[in-house]
């Protein structure tokens, strides 16, 4: 179990609220993550690393089903999203390049710079004296996660 800052959004994040448009004409995928949330707070990409944890309401990852909300999300190092539920087609975007998501459809975590602990073996989140629950993966998905996603988990089935 590791600690992590995080930083809280509220319902309905769309993905142009992720990575706004403007920024989808450069082939540089990696300097998307210096504009993630822009819309939002300006300051906010600067803030994020391996040492975060991105916190959503419910639908993060609504509206268009561009890949490169998650991506810009990715790049810039976060260890997780988690949100109380997750647009469809973002979950499973975020799956395929390798990047975290977790579903705690009761968390009431809100405090913006604050920390969790996340148990991911154990589906737990501790957020001060509370525990909210998530469901762990299936191995599967570990496995396509630790291969950094699904493109190079069969490429690496390929070889083997």
């Amino acid at each position: 179990m590791t600690d992590y800052k995080l930083i809280t959004f509220g319902d309905n994040i769309d993905t142009d609220l992720i990575i706004s448009g403007k920024y989808l004409r450069s082939s540089d995928f990696d300097s998307w993550k210096d504009h993630v949330f822009e819309a939002i707070d300006p300051k906010i990409a600067p803030k994020l690393g391996p040492d975060h944890v991105i916190v959503g309401g419910h639908n993060f990852g609504c509206g268009s089903s561009r890949e490169q909300a998650t991506w810009a999300i990715k790049n810039t190092g976060v260890t997780a999203v988690i949100a109380k539920s997750f647009a469809r087609i973002f979950f499973r975007n975020a799956i395929n390049i390798g990047l975290k998501v977790f579903i705690a459809p009761n968390h009431k975590i809100k405090d913006d710079g604050g920390k969790i602990t996340l148990d991911e073996k154990g589906g737990r989140i501790i957020y001060g004296k509370k525990e909210y629950a998530f469901e762990p993966y299936p191995d599967f998905i570990n496995e396509i996660i630790r291969n950094g996603g699904l493109m190079n988990y069969f490429n690496n089935k390929k070889r083997a």
